[in-house]
């Protein structure tokens, strides 16, 4: 699954370079909101984390953007429930990596441009290290697909260096987060998740010489 991901982002990032009028790379790191699933009483959560990332933009259109982006989270995942933890107790760690191809507009041109924008991909979920006082199996690593929204501003230093700061929500489409159960792990809450935090980074932009003329 990660080689077809990692073949078809470098196919896209290959026909947009061709096309675009100027690119920017875009690192950057942030802070991450958890989130909570609750069923009945009980509830499982996912602990606030640090997150990390990488936009690449390109220039299609004046003040329009397509993106590809590839954001990281690792947490932990925390449990309280009357049958097998009826104080709360770390259940796994949780890695998560976020794929997206999506569009931002910048709002105004200038030094200073606020943006919003959003993307459409998938997610990899990966637990990993379950506690074994609650666990006697492993959770399965899973693939979702996934939103992305996010708003926010860059200010240019330079027409080559600028800054980057952002607020980001990302949603999984029909996860429903973990089961916890004397045969293994596997339920669903039937939940929606929310994920939402900001991120600073700094850009790179450089320009193609493809300047469109109207």
């Amino acid at each position: 699954m990660k080689k077809q991901i990692l073949f078809l982002v470098f196919t896209a990032f290959a026909s947009c370079f061709v096309s675009a009028q100027s690119f920017e790379i875009t690192p950057s790191y942030g802070y991450q909101f958890g989130t909570k699933l609750s069923y009945g009483p009980n509830y499982i959560k996912m602990e606030d984390s640090d997150q990390f990332g990488i936009n690449l933009g390109f220039e299609l259109q004046t003040g329009m953007m397509l993106d590809l982006s590839y954001y990281n989270m690792s947490s932990e995942v925390r449990i309280r429930d009357v049958i097998v933890a009826p104080f709360e107790q770390r259940l796994a760690d949780l890695n998560l990596d976020w794929f997206f191809i999506g569009a931002t507009r910048y709002l105004q041109s200038g030094p200073l441009k606020p943006f919003a924008g959003g993307g459409l991909g998938l997610v990899i979920i990966s637990p990993k290290n379950e506690n074994p006082d609650i666990l006697n199996a492993s959770f399965s690593n899973e693939t979702k697909f996934a939103f992305s929204f996010k708003a926010g501003v860059n200010y240019m230093f330079s027409d080559v260096i600028g800054i980057n700061l952002q607020g980001n929500l990302f949603f999984p489409v029909n996860y429903g987060g973990f089961y916890v159960g004397s045969g293994g792990a596997g339920i669903s809450t039937g939940s929606t998740v929310i994920l939402g935090g900001f991120s600073g980074g700094l850009i790179f932009r450089l320009d193609t010489g493809q300047k469109k003329t109207d």
